[in-house]
């Protein structure tokens, strides 16, 4: 990821062929959670394939495509899948999405994931939003040299999620009676879903969930002085006293069970903001 700024320059030439709109709200969807798609009043789609220096979805149930369009008369650009550390990409890579969102004016990001629930006071098919995180996955989008245009070299990780734009989901989830939780996000590695004594060691670090992806998305949103508002949707009981096997379609399963909430409130609060 050399030239970084060269790079992007590379991929939003193509981007401008299709629209030289300005989009201030970016979305990233997760797991199983593509369908706030149909939400979208669509205007372009361009498949990653197209686009140079894009990194390609390898996982079940990501789509690969990024979507231009409007929700509620704003304009937003959608990555409808999302990549992750444990398909071999760099940080860099897996961030280099998040940078071109940047470019093309998005000033708040909204993040989706599929987490397992580690706080005993969350069940399956919970939504949470994301207060803070913490990151055990072992690497950072932002180490190596700095590039001072577009950002910080020690950017400042004190509010990693806005507090307004969460008060507002809180909001938005009371109006429409849907029970959400609140709680910090812990990020590992993967593929492989986590042992007992692995789950009893993040809980008892702080964490209330556990996942694989987003806080590389957020670090460099942050880096890029954007907004971020992460929603976890709990695919999962990770309880070490009860745990049992869990297969990959339950989770995505219940992923795609809860998302009409999920895509309730983050459609609503870009209509609002």
């Amino acid at each position: 990821m050399e030239n970084l700024i060269e790079k992007i320059n590379e991929t939003l030439k193509v981007i401008r062929k299709f629209t030289k709109d300005e989009y201030p709200f970016g979305i990233i969807l997760g797991t199983g959670l593509g369908g706030l798609v149909k939400d979208i009043v669509i205007e372009h789609e361009i498949d990653y394939a197209d686009l140079p220096h894009f990194p390609l979805s390898t996982v079940e149930s990501h789509r690969g495509k990024l979507i231009f369009g409007t929700i509620g008369h704003k304009k937003v650009v959608a990555m409808q899948g999302r990549f992750h550390y444990y398909e071999g990409y760099s940080m860099k890579q897996i961030t280099y999405p998040v940078r071109v969102m940047k470019f093309l004016g998005v000033q708040t990001l909204l993040v989706s994931n599929a987490c397992g629930g580690m706080n005993p006071k969350f069940k399956r098919g919970d939504i949470m939003l994301m207060t803070d995180h913490i990151n055990l996955i072992g690497d950072n989008p932002l180490i190596g040299k700095n590039i001072d245009e577009l950002g910080p070299r020690f950017p400042d990780m004190s509010e990693p999620y806005n507090l307004e734009i969460i008060e507002l989901a809180e909001k938005v989830a009371s109006e429409n009676n849907i029970q959400i939780q609140k709680g910090v996000y812990i990020a590992v590695a993967g593929p492989n879903l986590e042992t007992k004594a692995e789950y009893r060691f993040l809980r008892s670090s702080g964490a209330d969930v556990v996942g694989m992806s987003t806080i590389p998305e957020n670090i460099v949103a942050n880096h890029m002085g954007m907004k971020v508002l992460g929603i976890s949707i709990i695919t999962d009981e990770c309880f070490p006293d009860t745990l049992r096997p869990v297969d990959v379609n339950e989770i995505i399963s219940t992923a795609m069970n809860a998302e009409p909430k999920m895509t309730l409130i983050m459609k609503e609060v870009i209509e609002r903001l």
